[in-house]
C-alpha cells in the first residue's frame, strides 16, 4: 500500500525542498521577445489541455523537449563539418540533452500510463515540432536555444507546482519506477517525488545551458554558473 500521507516533521523538510528559485532570462531585443512569446503561447496551450494532469502533461511536453537537442546537435555537427572547425563541446552537451529528456519521457510513461489519444496527440505534436524547430535552428540558432532556455523555465514551474500537488496529497506519491531508480542512482523506496525533483534539477541545468550558448550566440558573455546536474547512469537500463 502506498503511503500518501506526508508527516508533520516532514512538512518543512518537504517546503524547502519544493521551493526553487525563479531564474528567469529578461528578454533583450526581438529576438528574445519572439522566444519568450512563443513560450508563452505553448504554456497556455498546454495549461488548457491539461490542466493539473501534470503526468500526462509531462509525457506530452518531454517528448517535444526531446527534440531541440537532437536537432541543435545535427545541425552544429554538420555546421563544424562544413567550415572545419571544432564545436567546442556543443554537439555532446545536446545529445545528452536529448537522451535525458527522452529517459523523462520513459519514466513518466511507466508513472502516467498514457492513453491512445494522448499517444496519437504526440506524434501530431513531435511532428510539427520537428519541421518548425529544425526551420527556426536554421533562420537563427541564437533564437532557437533561447526558445529552449524559456521552455525549461515553464517546465521548472511546471515541476514545482507538481510537487506541491503531491505534498498536498492531490497527486499519489507512488514508489519511483525501477527505470528511474536505475537511471538517476536512487535508493530503492525512492518514490515519484524524488524522480519530480530530480527531473526538474535536469531542467534548470538544460535552462541555464541553453541561454548560456544564445548569450555565445548573441556576442555576449555567457553566465558561467549553471543549476547543478544530477548524477546519472552511463548505462540506461
Amino acid at each position: 500500500m502506498v503511503d500518501t500521507t506526508v508527516r508533520p516533521e516532514s512538512l518543512a523538510l518537504a517546503t524547502e525542498r519544493a521551493a526553487q528559485p525563479v531564474v528567469h532570462h529578461v528578454p533583450k531585443g526581438f529576438s528574445d521577445q519572439f522566444a519568450l512569446g512563443f513560450t508563452k503561447l505553448l504554456r497556455l496551450t498546454a495549461d488548457t489541455f491539461f490542466a493539473k494532469r501534470y503526468g500526462h502533461r509531462a509525457i506530452v511536453l518531454e517528448t517535444v523537449a526531446a527534440v531541440p537537442g537532437m536537432v541543435g546537435a545535427m545541425f552544429t555537427h554538420l555546421k563544424c563539418l562544413r567550415w572545419m572547425r571544432d564545436d567546442e563541446g556543443w554537439i555532446r552537451t545536446l545529445m545528452e540533452e536529448a537522451e535525458n529528456e527522452r529517459m523523462h519521457l520513459m519514466t513518466f510513461i511507466e508513472i502516467a500510463k498514457p492513453t491512445w489519444f494522448e499517444r496519437t496527440v504526440i506524434l501530431l505534436v513531435q511532428g510539427v515540432f520537428l519541421i518548425g524547430f529544425s526551420i527556426l535552428y536554421l533562420l537563427s540558432s541564437r533564437t532557437a536555444h533561447r526558445v529552449v532556455g524559456y521552455f525549461e523555465e515553464e517546465a521548472v514551474t511546471s515541476y514545482t507546482l507538481y510537487l506541491q500537488e503531491i505534498d498536498e496529497g492531490r497527486s499519489v506519491n507512488v514508489p519511483a519506477p525501477a527505470i528511474a531508480r536505475h537511471y538517476w542512482k536512487m535508493v530503492d523506496d525512492a518514490t515519484l517525488r524524488d524522480v519530480v525533483l530530480a527531473v526538474r534539477d535536469d531542467e534548470a541545468h538544460h535552462r541555464d545551458v541553453n541561454h548560456g550558448f544564445a548569450d555565445t550566440l548573441a556576442g555576449l558573455p555567457a553566465n558561467v554558473t549553471k543549476a547543478p546536474y544530477p548524477p546519472h547512469a552511463t548505462e540506461l537500463a
